[in-house]
């Protein structure tokens, strides 16, 4: 049995009322697992072929399913990006309003990546992803996660909101603002959230949480949306915070959510004192309600006529070093020119036609590679994200022993060309070889290896 505070089991009752006895009675059961499939990489057709971890979709994700499996990160799926393990309820935000394949997108406080990566499958090539995480180990793994699913057209940033407010003004169609907070919906799966929840902390998560909605409001663009989502139940970290925003802001509206959403949902609570007369329009995820942890979400659009006020130009036009050209078409077939530029020294793939001023981001598109002294060593990054332009595939079948060495960190033998190669399990990349005479010598990063 899972052992509450006192005063947040009194507050709970008050919210919930007679539903409080079901409420306490799903913090015992099991959490609800999830994951999604990276359709950056295949579509859900295609996976459902090969899935093996659970066929029970998610109503409210197209791409989301119910996971029954263990140990689903040693899977070479996962290796190759092809999933992305996330919980139901934190699928919830990312699904509230449709988005246009060719938006520009923020998501404010971004690590592991889940929201991230979900919204990043829903943009199409012209689309941009900005994901900002203000600690530096965190952001460390985002951006792995980011390259693990192979994702085009990503940048990643590490600075508090205030700082990303200056950098990026008035620029993003749709703000992620998924807030830190006092975790109250993650008690099921967290008994380190029971442990550090007091009165005190739910405070200062709701004032940390007003400020980081303002740096939101200065980020979107006219016309565009703000999702703001927590972690948590408590009135004061969600319609409190969403009401106080909208008296400040008059120029945004609280809007619906898809009916998909709503019907998963629950309305958001209206308050003594809350001036705000669609705050029921607010969304609360409950784990008595819906498979999955807590949740709460509001989208707020910036009502603003729409006009074409971004600060940001295009890339300036980047003359391919000729050592680059020529390692990129030895190895590449088909892939766009105009794509390669130059990031803080390193040769990178990402679009001309949204400019990242230097030395802000933690990582730009994807690494090309690292410019040696008469060659080009070859990042990760680029046999995930590249692998359609590869030349040279071995494609490898998810139970042979070839990709258990490689995954492991040993070469393997191929007929496989001499040079660089992209290795694939079912056609999704997990990583690159340098062929020589028919052995692959493995370059699979040594902290993703098998043990």
């Amino acid at each position: 049995m899972k052992v509450l505070p006192i005063e947040y089991s009194e507050r709970m009752k008050k919210l919930l009322g007679n539903e409080f006895q079901n409420y306490i009675k799903s913090l015992n059961k099991p959490p609800v697992k999830g994951f999604r499939v990276n359709t950056d990489k295949l579509s859900v057709q295609e996976f459902e072929k090969i899935n093996i971890f659970s066929k029970e979709k998610i109503s409210y994700v197209e791409n989301g399913f119910y996971l029954d499996y263990d140990k689903i990160g040693n899977h070479p799926y996962h290796h190759a990006g092809m999933i992305y393990v996330q919980e139901p309820g934190a699928m919830a935000p990312a699904e509230c309003i449709d988005i246009s394949p060719d938006w520009k997108i923020l998501d404010m406080c971004a690590a592991p990546g889940g929201k991230s990566t979900q919204l990043k499958n829903k943009l199409g090539k012209n689309g941009v992803l900005v994901s900002n995480e203000i600690i530096p180990s965190r952001c460390k793994i985002l951006t792995g996660n980011i390259e693990r699913l192979g994702l085009h057209n990503c940048v990643t940033t590490c600075m508090d909101t205030s700082r990303l407010a200056k950098t990026f003004p008035h620029t993003f169609d749709l703000v992620m603002c998924d807030a830190p907070c006092s975790g109250e919906g993650m008690f099921r799966k967290d008994d380190t959230a029971i442990d550090e929840w007091s009165i005190s902390n739910v405070l200062m998560c709701a004032e940390r949480q007003t400020e980081i909605l303002e740096n939101a409001a200065k980020l979107v663009c006219d016309g565009g949306y703000i999702i703001y989502a927590t972690c948590t139940f408590s009135l004061e970290e969600n319609e409190m915070v969403v009401d106080r925003f909208l008296k400040k802001h008059p120029e945004f509206e609280l809007v619906p959510v898809k009916e998909s959403v709503k019907n998963n949902t629950v309305d958001g609570i209206m308050f003594d004192g809350c001036e705000c007369d669609k705050i029921s329009f607010t969304r609360r995820f409950y784990p008595h309600k819906s498979k999955g942890e807590g949740q709460f979400m509001a989208v707020l659009h910036n009502t603003s006529e729409k006009q074409d006020n971004t600060v940001f130009l295009k890339q300036k036009k980047n003359k391919i070093d000729n050592m680059i050209k020529e390692f990129l078409d030895e190895t590449l077939i088909g892939y766009d020119e105009s794509y390669v530029l130059t990031y803080n020294g390193n040769p990178v793939y990402f679009t001309p036609d949204f400019e990242v001023p230097k030395g802000v981001a933690f990582c730009c598109g994807i690494t090309i590679g690292e410019i040696k002294k008469n060659y080009i060593l070859p990042h990760h990054q680029f046999f995930m994200g590249m692998e359609k332009y590869f030349r040279r595939k071995i494609d490898l079948s998810v139970d042979s022993e070839e990709l258990k060495k490689y995954l492991h960190g040993e070469e393997f033998e191929t007929n496989c060309k001499n040079g660089w190669a992209v290795v694939t399990v079912d056609g999704c990349a997990v990583g690159g070889v340098k062929v020589v005479n028919g052995r692959a010598k493995n370059h699979y990063p040594k902290g993703l290896r098998t043990k």
